[in-house]
C-alpha cells in the first residue's frame, strides 16, 4: 500500500531567494516592538559594552578596540542575520584565541600600535567565512562534534582565569609566561606582591558579579560593578592605594584603519580557528534563542552575516565578532523582539565613545578582570564532562585530550586537534561495517534483523560472529534452508567496504553448515566506485573457495549501469546472479544444482 505524498511546505524565502536580503528579520515589524526593542536593546548594551572591553583585555588589546566591537558589527548583523535577537559583538573564546593569534604571529602584547595587526586578524577571519559561505560548506563546519567544543572551552575558562589573576591581585603581568600552568606559576609566585586594596576591589567585584547573576539576573551586573569601580576611584581615591586603572581611552569614534598584508600568513592559521569557533557560537547562539514562531537559523546566512560583520569592522579597529550568548540572554529578558534592538546597543556604544571616555579613564583593571574571571570560569562545566562519560567514552576521551592541550600548549593546538578529533569520529562512525540480517515477515515480505552486537563490534570478533550466527540459527526457519540474506544498511564507499566484507565473509564462514548462497540485498547503494567493485570482487572470491554463492538483489538502476562496466559484475549479472529482489534472490538460489559437500 502506497500513502498519499504530503503536501508541499511553504519555501522559506528567506534562505531560498538568491542573493543578498537586507534587513530580513525585520520583515514584518510591528510598531508595538518598538518600546521592548529599546529597553532589550539598552539592557545589552549595559552588559555588552564593558563585557567586550574586558575581553579586549583578554587579547591584550586596548578596551577601546572592545567599545568599537559593539559598533559596526551589531549594524552589520542587524542589517544581513538571521536571528531577530542575537547580540553580535565578540567572546571569551574569540578574545583568547585573538591573543594566541597575535602572539604566534609575533605582535607584541602592548604594542605601541595594534590597530593594523588586530584589523589583519579580523579581516581575515571576515574573509574566511564568506569563503566558507561562498563554497556552501557551513554544514560540514557544524560537523565539529559537542565533545570538541566542551573541552576548547574548558580550556579557554582555565587559561584566561590564570590570565586575569595579575590584575586580581595588582601584581605584574610576566610577559614570557605563556599557556595556563606557566601563567598560573608566574602568578602565584608574585603573591607576596599582591595589593591589599586591590585584590579586595577583586574579591568585591566577583562576589557582586555572582550574586546579582544568582538573585537578581535581571540587573546588568557588569554596569554595576563598573560604575561602583569608577566611583571609588574618583572619590575613595583607590588609585592611591595602588589600585591600576585602564590606559586612557580616546574620546570620539574609531578611525578608519588598512590591514597590514605582510601579517597575513602568518595570522591565516589563527583565523581560521577563530573563524570556525566564531561561525558555531553564533549560530549555537542563534537556535539558543530562536522563538518557535521565528525562522529556521539557516548557517549560509549567518556565515554571511557574521563574514561581513568581521570585513566591514575590520576596518574600524573592531576584534573578530562572533555572538554572544551572555548580552543575548539579557536582551531576550528585557522583552527585545528584533534586530532593531541591537540597532540600540550600537547606538548606546557610539554614545559612550563620544561623551563618557574620559569617565571611563578611571576603571580599574581588578574590576574589568573580575567581569572576565567570572565569564570566562562559567566555561569549565564539569556537568558536561560526567554526562559525556555516561553517554560515550570515547567523547569524554576526546573532551579531556582536548582540554589538555589547550592547557599545555595553547587553544590554538587544541582546536586544530579538536577539528582532527571530529573528523576522526566521523570517519570511524562512517567506516562501521553496515551489514543486517533479513528474514520473512508474517506478510510475506523481508525485515532486518534487530543486531547481536553493537555497531562498532570488530567485525571478525569471534563472540560477535557467534552471537550473529546463533541468531540467524534460531530464525533459520524464517529463511530459505542454506541461503544467508543480509542487508546493507548504507552504502559501501572507499572506507567502510572492507570492514562490511570481512563481517560477510565472518558469518558466512562462522555458520554450521556453510550457506549454499548469501543473498546481499543492496537497494542502499545509490552509486559505486571501484574500490567498491574491487572488494565485491573479492568477495565473491573468497565466498567461493569456501563453496557458497554471491547473489545480488535490488541493486539501484544507476548504480547497475554504472557497475555493468566491470567485467566482473557484467559476468555476475550474465550469469543470473544480479536480481531484482530478494524473493527473486532466494528462488534462484533454491533452484541451483547442489553442490557436494
Amino acid at each position: 500500500m502506497t500513502s498519499a505524498p504530503a503536501a508541499p511546505r511553504p519555501r522559506d524565502t528567506r534562505s531560498a531567494t538568491p542573493g543578498v536580503q537586507l534587513f530580513p528579520t525585520l520583515r514584518g515589524y510591528r510598531a508595538s516592538w518598538l518600546r521592548a526593542d529599546v529597553v532589550g536593546g539598552l539592557s545589552a548594551g549595559a552588559v555588552v559594552v564593558p563585557q567586550a572591553m574586558a575581553y579586549a583585555t583578554i587579547a591584550n588589546l586596548p578596551v577601546s578596540f572592545g567599545l568599537y566591537t559593539c559598533m559596526v558589527p551589531l549594524v552589520v548583523y542587524a542589517l544581513l542575520g538571521g536571528s531577530r535577537t542575537l547580540s553580535m559583538s565578540t567572546t571569551s573564546t574569540i578574545a583568547t584565541l585573538s591573543a594566541s593569534t597575535l602572539l604566534a604571529a609575533g605582535v607584541a602584547a602592548g604594542a605601541d600600535d595594534p590597530a593594523r595587526a588586530v584589523s589583519t586578524l579580523t579581516l581575515l577571519v571576515g574573509a574566511l567565512l564568506l569563503l566558507t559561505r561562498l563554497l556552501r560548506l557551513g554544514s560540514l563546519v557544524e560537523n565539529i562534534s559537542q565533545a570538541t567544543l566542551v573541552g576548547i572551552k574548558a580550556g579557554v575558562g582555565a587559561t584566561v582565569a590564570a590570565a586575569q589573576l595579575p590584575h586580581l591581585l595588582g601584581v605584574p603581568t610576566d610577559p614570557d609566561a605563556t599557556g595556563f600552568f606557566h601563567v598560573l606559576g608566574s602568578a602565584l609566585g608574585s603573591l607576596d606582591q599582591a595589593v591589599p586594596a586591590t585584590v579586595a576591589l577583586s574579591v568585591g567585584s566577583i562576589t557582586v558579579l555572582l550574586a546579582l547573576g544568582r538573585v537578581a539576573p535581571k540587573v546588568p551586573a557588569p554596569l554595576v560593578v563598573v560604575a561602583a569601580g569608577i566611583l571609588l576611584v574618583a572619590f575613595a581615591g583607590l588609585a592611591d592605594h595602588g589600585v591600576a586603572v585602564i590606559e586612557p581611552i580616546p574620546p570620539g569614534l574609531p578611525l578608519p584603519v588598512l590591514p597590514d598584508l605582510s601579517l597575513v600568513g602568518p595570522l591565516l592559521a589563527g583565523a581560521s580557528a577563530i573563524a570556525i569557533m566564531a561561525f558555531l557560537e553564533t549560530v549555537s547562539v542563534g537556535r539558543g534563542v530562536r522563538r518557535p514562531e521565528e525562522p529556521q537559523i539557516d548557517p549560509d546566512q549567518e556565515l554571511l552575516a557574521n563574514g561581513v560583520a568581521a570585513v566591514v569592522g575590520a576596518f574600524f579597529r573592531a576584534m573578530p565578532p562572533a555572538g554572544g550568548f551572555s548580552q543575548t540572554a539579557v536582551s531576550l529578558r528585557a522583552g527585545a523582539r528584533s534586530q532593531v534592538a541591537g540597532l540600540v546597543t550600537a547606538t548606546l556604544a557610539i554614545l559612550v565613545a563620544l561623551f563618557l571616555a574620559p569617565v571611563l579613564d578611571d576603571l580599574p583593571q581588578a574590576t574589568l578582570g573580575a567581569m572576565v574571571v567570572v565569564a570566562t570560569v562559567s566555561l569549565i562545566k564539569v556537568g558536561d564532562f560526567v554526562l559525556l562519560w555516561r553517554i560515550n567514552r570515547v567523547e569524554f576521551a576526546v573532551a579531556a585530550v582536548t582540554t589538555a592541550i589547550g592547557l599545555v600548549a595553547g587553544l590554538l593546538p587544541a582546536v586544530g586537534v579538536g577539528v582532527a578529533f571530529t573528523l576522526l569520529l566521523v570517519l570511524r562512525e562512517l567506516d562501521q561495517p553496515r551489514v543486517v540480517p533479513l528474514v520473512r515477515t508474517p506478510q510475506g515480505g523481508w525485515a532486518p534483523v534487530e543486531r547481536g552486537t553493537a555497531p562498532d563490534d570488530d567485525a571478525t570478533d569471534a563472540s560477535a560472529v557467534t552471537r550473529e550466527v546463533d541468531r540467524e540459527a534460531a530464525l533459520e526457519s524464517d529463511v530459505a534452508p542454506g541461503v544467508l540474506v543480509l542487508h546493507l544498511d548504507a552504502g559501501l564507499y572507499t572506507a567502510n567496504t572492507r570492514p562490511t566484507i570481512e563481517r560477510i565473509l565472518a558469518v558466512a564462514r562462522a555458520s554450521s553448515p556453510t550457506p549454499r548462497a548469501v543473498v546481499l540485498e543492496a537497494g542502499a547503494q545509490r552509486g559505486i566506485t571501484s574500490t567498491v567493485l574491487d572488494g565485491l570482487t573479492d568477495l565473491d572470491r573468497q565466498l567461493a573457495g569456501i563453496g557458497c554463492t554471491l547473489v545480488l538483489a535490488r541493486v539501484p538502476a544507476t548504480t547497475f549501469a554504472a557497475a555493468q562496466a566491470s567485467p566482473w559484475f557484467a559476468a555476475l549479472s550474465a550469469d543470473g546472479r544480479v536480481l531484482p529482489n530478494v524473493d527473486a534472490a532466494v528462488a534462484a538460489v533454491q533452484a541451483l544444482p547442489a553442490t557436494p559437500r
